[in-house]
């Protein structure tokens, strides 16, 4: 029942009351303030109704919000799951394979040179997890051996531990080599994804859309320029 309606009666007793009695006008008195204190309560009850309404409904757009972060993250790490597949695939093709010679095939494998037996070690740290090792580990082997033919593929796991520890910057300089110095390595294109990513991470939004435009544009078809522009897209461009 509206609060007009309720009022109506008491209203329609106290005309009805006219020059009454005084025991009369104190009844009506007495409903018009029980319907005021009811009215009172019916706001204070809407009121009340409408902040659980806010607050259910914030409560709504964070768990969304939440949901869009899980997704997101799930992403990311499928993409470094995918980095660090890559990376294995292209060790496992350079290697010989047996049979091509059958004077080779029945000697024993050429043991694996120092600078390969450095690199597998701190590709297994960080494959542990251990990413500030497998950093250090890195960085010594580039030092070490500058003319390797593991450097893009050190230089790129070097960003990748980096990045697992939330250092984007120190990550962003080891795909910066790799896109220059390295450019027809099969890192360059996940360098220049996670670059981008990086930018990103630092709030360099401006620069970030830049760069995985350039993905889009320059590498459509790529699996870097499609995971470029769901980037755009969860950025709302």
């Amino acid at each position: 029942m509206s609060v007009r309606a309720m009022m109506l009666p008491t209203l329609a007793a106290l005309l009805a009351v006219g020059c009454g009695s005084e025991d009369q006008l104190r009844r009506v008195e007495q409903e018009v303030g029980d319907l005021k204190l009811e009215v009172f309560k019916l706001r204070q009850q809407m009121e009340d109704g409408n902040k659980r309404a806010e607050a259910e409904q914030k409560a709504a757009q964070e768990s969304r919000a939440q949901d869009r972060r899980f997704q997101a993250d799930l992403q990311e790490s499928l993409r470094q799951v995918q980095d660090t597949t890559r990376v294995l695939n292209n060790r496992l093709n350079s290697l010989p394979r047996g049979g091509s010679r059958p004077a080779e095939a029945a000697s024993p494998a050429a043991p694996a040179g120092e600078d390969e037996r450095a690199f597998n070690a701190a590709v297994l740290d960080y494959n542990r997890g251990n990413y500030p090792l497998a950093a250090e580990g890195l960085n010594q082997f580039l030092k070490a051996y500058p003319q390797s033919a593991k450097r893009p593929d050190a230089l790129f796991f070097l960003g990748l531990s980096h990045y697992n520890q939330g250092a984007y910057d120190k990550a962003q300089q080891a795909f910066d080599r790799i896109i220059r110095d390295h450019a027809a390595s099969p890192q360059f294109l996940p360098a220049k994804l996670k670059r981008a990513q990086c930018l990103l991470k630092q709030g360099l939004k401006p620069a970030a859309v830049k760069a995985f435009r350039e993905l889009v544009d320059g590498f459509s078809g790529s699996a870097e320029a499609r995971t470029a522009q769901q980037e755009l897209s969860d950025l709302g461009l």
